[in-house]
This record gives C-alpha cells, structure tokens and sequence, in this order.
C-alpha cells in the first residue's frame, strides 16, 4: 500500500465494510468513498479524520493514510527512553512498583519488556525474561512447553490474543508467526475449571499458577505508547499467594 486509494481500500476490507457501511459510518456519501478508493477525489485532512474513526484504525496507520494522501505525519512514535516519556515511565514504574510483593512488567507491541519489578525479574529470571528480551521468542521456544503445566490451554489463550491484536493492527507480522506456532499446538477441550485460565508453572517442586490483569493507556496520542501493556500479575489459588510470599 503506498497511496491514499488502496490504503483505504486495505483498511476497509480488513474491518469487512461494504464501501455503503463505511459511508454510512463517517457520514459520507457512498459515491465519495468509491471516488476516494479509485482517486477520483483527493480527501481533506478531516475527511481522513473522519474514516479514521470509522475504521477504528490505529495510531500508525491513520499516520500512514496522511501521509499516502500527501499531508504529515500527525502522530510521534516516540523513544521510550525521550525526556518527554518521563511522566509515562514514571507511571508505569508506579504500577509495577505498588504491585509488588507480587510480579508485574511492562511490554510493548511486539512483546518485548521494557520494564519489570522486582519480583517479576526474580520470578521470570528463571524463563530468561528480562527487561529487553521478546516474550514472542519465549513462546516459540521449548522453554516454556516444559515448564508450564497446562501448556496446550495458555498457548491456545495466547495464539488467540496475538491475532486479535494483530488483526487490530492491519496485520503485524512477527505476532502472526508467533500465533501460527502455538495454532499448532494441539488443544484440550475440557470444560472451564475456574473464571480465567491460569498459567501453572512448575520448576522442580514448585508449582505456581498464575493469572494477569492488563493495563493500557486510555487517552494515547503517541505511537508508541498506543500499544504499551502494563501485566499484573496474581496468585490463582492460596498455595501461589504463599509460594509468593516465600520468594518476596
């Protein structure tokens, strides 16, 4: 995609609307949308706005439609180390700090972690994930496949949050890969046994089961903090709270 009419196009067969649906979302004749995706008609900035939000488009890609119609780009992907993020780390250190004595850490689009708190470091140390390590990796990987109980159940979990995530984003290619990999695993149907699905470690004699609340940013206006994740992560049963406790 590298102008504004198959950028459009992309994006709307990708939310399965019908050029009248997206008309009918951003208050626009259905003859403007096709004079839009055959370049017929040039957009405004604000007719862009408009589709934007129809499309529920991401922070990127609402950048890459202004700037395949001529305009800059509207939206920074900012370091997360700028002196302008120094509000936003101090946020997330705030977080994963209050949540201690239990583990928490922040990762990016691409799962990568960018910060943790103590005990996430002393707990997680024993998978390799540290601050600056890819989660994506870890997962395709036979690290965690001997390590983690109910294997089949978090992968299956996992696989179907890394394509609704990529899905969201137009596609993003290592998340696919990643989903890919443990589609293949093979899958359990048991009924549910508890509200959520835990992730049950187990290290020698330890077994820890661990489930994850995810925190994200409400009002972003940067690219990079759009997909920025904050895990919090809790003890599934009382045996994992004083398991925690012990290593805190």
């Amino acid at each position: 995609m590298t102008d504004f009419p198959g950028t459009l196009r992309t994006w709307r067969k990708a939310r399965r609307l019908s050029q009248l649906d997206l008309a009918g979302e951003a208050d626009v004749s259905a003859r403007h949308i096709s004079f839009l995706e055959s370049g017929r008609a040039r957009p405004s900035r604000e007719m862009i706005a408009r589709l934007s939000d129809a499309l529920t488009l991401p922070l990127d890609a609402r950048n890459q439609m202004l700037t395949h119609a001529g305009f800059a780009a509207r939206y920074p992907g900012r370091a997360w180390d700028a002196a302008d993020m120094a509000p936003i780390r101090a946020a997330v250190d705030h977080m994963l700090q209050a949540h201690a004595p239990l583990p928490a850490m922040a990762v990016d689009r691409l799962w990568t972690v960018l910060e943790m708190n103590a005990p996430g470091r002393k707990l997680f140390a024993m998978l390799g994930l540290e601050p600056g390590a890819s989660m994506l990796d870890l997962m395709m990987s036979d690290t965690l496949p001997a390590m983690v109980e109910n294997w089949p159940e978090v992968a299956h979990h996992a696989c179907q949050r890394l394509r609704t995530e990529s899905a969201a984003q137009g596609g993003i290619a290592a998340l696919d890969r990643t989903a890919d990999h443990l589609g293949r695993v093979p899958i359990r149907h048991d009924p549910p046994r508890s509200p959520v699905v835990p992730t049950i470690f187990r290290v020698g004699d330890m077994r820890l089961s661990l489930f994850a609340t995810i925190a994200q940013f409400g009002t972003p206006e940067d690219v990079a903090l759009e997909d920025l994740k904050v895990e919090l992560y809790f003890p599934a049963d009382a045996a994992s709270a004083a398991l925690l406790d012990s290593l805190a």
